[in-house]
């Protein structure tokens, strides 16, 4: 193994092999030596770069997030109006939910311990704020808001469905929730 001064990314390492053990086996089955072991480095490196499983772990998921913020940017960084705004918000739903089981795996146990935890509540509040910072962009912060939630709902059971909805019914939903409702006299 090599030392810290020949290994400048072994704190990096340390984060990705806690995120993947996260994502395979749960946050309960984590530990030091099974991070240690996963990163490949010595156990000593564990409090060498934290100061405990919990700064590990809130830096940890601090990373995951920061990947899900760029991939609401990526898919709604360049729409141009309202209605290119919606259909990047489709596209996000289905590129959530059809993609990586490991970020569903991770939202989830983000989630878990944020509903635990008030630290990780903190986590995920930034988040959200983050993630409507691109939907505001586009949309009220009403409007962001109930999208913001309506994407983590449609993500979450189209991966989960046996027969997940097609793109239409994303679609309405979302028309749904960014069309102004008509005023009647």
């Amino acid at each position: 193994m090599a030392t810290g001064h020949t290994d400048p990314q072994r704190r990096e390492r340390i984060i990705a092999a806690t995120l993947d053990l996260i994502a395979e086996e749960g946050i309960a089955r984590v530990s030091h030596r099974r991070i240690a072991a996963r990163a490949g480095v010595p156990l000593g490196s564990m409090t060498y770069h934290f100061s405990g499983m919990d700064e590990l772990l809130r830096e940890a998921f601090g990373h995951f997030t920061d990947h899900i913020v760029a991939v609401f940017d990526a898919h709604l960084g360049t729409a141009a109006d309202r209605d290119q705004a919606r259909a990047a918000v489709a596209d996000l739903v289905h590129a959530l939910s059809e993609g990586s089981q490991r970020d569903l795996v991770l939202t989830q146990e983000l989630y878990t311990l944020a509903a635990r935890q008030p630290a990780y509540r903190e986590l995920t509040h930034e988040w959200m704020r983050r993630s409507r910072v691109h939907l505001e962009k586009h949309f009220d912060p009403d409007t962001a808001r109930q999208l913001d939630a309506l994407i983590e709902g449609l993500t979450l059971h189209r991966a989960l469905a046996r027969e997940p909805h097609g793109r239409a019914l994303t679609r309405e939903a979302i028309t749904r929730i960014t069309t102004p409702a008509r005023r009647t006299p």
